[in-house]
């Protein structure tokens, strides 16, 4: 049976129940099993009983999923205020006044069994949807509390819900048991009861009444035992206002479900007749919308084909654009670095003339020993490793002087930057009017860097060149290049120690045709920003202490390469 009140109180409830049927079948032994809902269907799903005592709501669900057949039905009520039938009653507090309706119940707190209680839920479902409260999107919450159903009162009580559903006659049970004050509780939307004991006052109800619980057997049970079972309940004596009658019919309880979509009645996709003839304006509006977008659609593709040819015709002209200034920018790469070995004309004469005048002065040597009478074969011998080793030394200007100048594209390799500049200061040399060195300051264990040899070297010449022509001869000074690590980038820093220059002079000396030489053509260091963020990197000018000008360019070390500690960059 099903247990609303809890197991002790339906044990009670269904004693009288039991007795008799065991005085009447002496044959039987009957024994109850208190479930609440979920236990009632996988009981009667195991075969674990052969009888069921549930409400009507459960019994049309068992009946569609398992063949459940009532035999019986219960007549039943308060003594005072017998009934017939089940009902659902909404109560509230009675100092809340602002719910008085159905209605009133929308944005509020239903306390509810559960939503698959039929007199705790289900039948006040359908009287709050024909007032136009969807309980499942209206409420501010349902509020499940489970059984016993005393709990719901207890909730509305508390203040955890606004108002709670009950089983028709329990509010009045409960005040006849002094367990809640009469009149605490109001009934929300009462109705006048439509059940057959017209002539008794009626329990307070929100809702019209169904049949009352049946008494029901599962399919496996013996039909021989079924109908001495309904005879005996037919012959029991009302007990306590409980009563078995003949079955009543349940046709009321399938049309809630039915309204409801519930139980064997779930919601069915409509037919195609129906969605027309209920959604005719709505399908003739998308009709409508169709035809438009059909058009639209039309449109927009005859514009996107247009558009498409523009723009590949764009692209072609873009990228033949590209590939002229791409190849006008080699072309002055070229030019400049042809510029810049002529002005280094004379260094690379320099540098010629001491190999090729100690090839003259050995080839003069090994010729007077051999016009001796006893000739040196030793010397000799050192004398030709010796114009072989110049040999080799002017010939390796000469290569470095020519794959410097040669038209190439674009050959990014791992460097290490330290060996660019070592390569680049043997291939500069030491003009012929400078009578110092240049300085190096070289950090050890820098990262490689991913970068195009020759292009580096172009940025190193030109920034040499300017430093020599920016030092006076005579000045103390020195011109110096330092390398390190700052901000996880390679820095590359070429000092000089001139005069400087002015603030202006420094921001725009990066720019096309800005110079401040008399003959110059403000071409070179445009060339090294180009080139120098070409590589991801960026070069700029800053004074140097304590006098002259200090030009100073990052590259961005090889992913994943050792480093030592970034260095903090002196500014000074």
């Amino acid at each position: 049976m099903l247990a609303y009140l809890g197991s002790e109180r339906a044990a009670r409830d269904w004693e009288p129940t039991l007795a008799h049927l065991e005085r009447a079948i002496p044959d039987r032994r009957f024994v109850t099993l208190p479930l609440d809902l979920p236990g009632m269907v996988l009981a009667v799903a195991d075969r674990r009983v052969d009888f069921v005592i549930t409400n009507p709501g459960s019994y049309v669900t068992l009946e569609a999923r398992f063949a459940v057949t009532r035999i019986a039905t219960l007549e039943s009520g308060l003594p005072a205020f017998p009934i017939a039938a089940v009902g659902s009653t909404i109560i509230r507090r009675a100092d809340q006044p602002a719910i008085r309706k159905l209605a009133d119940l929308k944005g509020k707190r239903l306390a509810v069994v559960s939503t698959d209680a039929f007199g705790g839920f289900q039948i006040a479902w359908r009287e709050m949807e024909e007032a136009g409260v969807n309980p499942f999107t209206d409420l501010a919450a349902l509020v499940a509390v489970g059984f016993p159903m005393e709990g719901v009162v207890d909730a509305v009580r508390d203040g955890a819900a606004d108002a709670g559903v009950l089983r028709a006659c329990l509010l009045e049970e409960l005040e006849a048991q002094g367990r809640i004050a009469p009149g605490a509780f109001v009934v929300v939307g009462e109705r006048q009861s439509d059940g057959p004991q017209a002539d008794a006052p009626p329990c307070r109800v929100s809702s019209r009444l169904y049949p009352d619980w049946p008494f029901a057997r599962l399919a496996h049970t013996s039909r021989d035992l079924a109908r001495q079972v309904a005879a005996a309940l037919l012959t029991m004596p009302a007990t306590d206002g409980r009563a078995w009658t003949a079955s009543l019919d349940y046709t009321t309880v399938h049309e809630l479900f039915r309204k409801l979509h519930i139980g064997p009645y779930p919601k069915t996709p409509p037919t195609l007749e129906e969605i027309l003839r209920r959604n005719w304006h709505w399908l003739a509006l998308a009709g409508v919308a169709a035809l438009w977008w059909v058009i639209h659609a039309a449109r927009v593709e005859v514009l996107v084909r247009r558009r498409t040819a523009e723009l590949v015709h764009e692209i072609a002209e873009r990228e033949r654009a590209e590939a002229t200034a791409l190849r006008l920018r080699e072309e002055r790469d070229q030019l400049s670095r042809l510029g810049i070995v002529g002005e280094m004309a004379s260094t690379i004469a320099h540098e010629l003339n001491q190999p090729l005048a100690a090839i003259g002065n050995f080839a003069g040597g090994m010729t007077r020993l051999l016009d001796a009478p006893a000739p040196d074969l030793e010397r000799l011998r050192i004398g030709a490793r010796s114009v072989v080793e110049q040999a080799e030394r002017a010939a390796a200007i000469i290569q470095r002087t020519r794959g410097f100048v040669s038209r190439r594209g674009a050959q990014r390799s791992t460097l290490s930057i330290n060996a660019v500049v070592a390569e680049t200061l043997s291939l500069f040399g030491a003009p012929s009017d400078l009578q110092r060195p240049i300085a190096t300051e070289l950090a050890a264990d820098l990262p490689p860097v991913q970068a195009d040899k020759v292009e580096l070297q172009q940025v190193l010449l030109n920034l040499l060149q300017n430093a020599v022509d920016a030092t006076p001869s005579a000045d103390g000074g020195a011109i110096a290049v330092r390398t390190a690590l700052s901000d996880g980038m390679v820095l590359i820093e070429m000092r000089d120690c001139g005069s400087g220059a002015s603030d202006e002079a420094r921001t725009r000396m990066f720019e096309p045709f800005f110079t401040t030489k008399p003959d110059g053509l403000g071409l070179g260091l445009s060339i090294c920003r180009t080139i120098v963020e070409r590589h991801g990197g960026r070069i700029w000018a800053a004074p140097s202490a304590p006098r002259g000008l200090a030009v100073r360019f990052t590259l961005p070390p090889v992913a994943n390469s050792p480093a030592n500690s970034p260095i903090e960059e002196n500014h000074a």
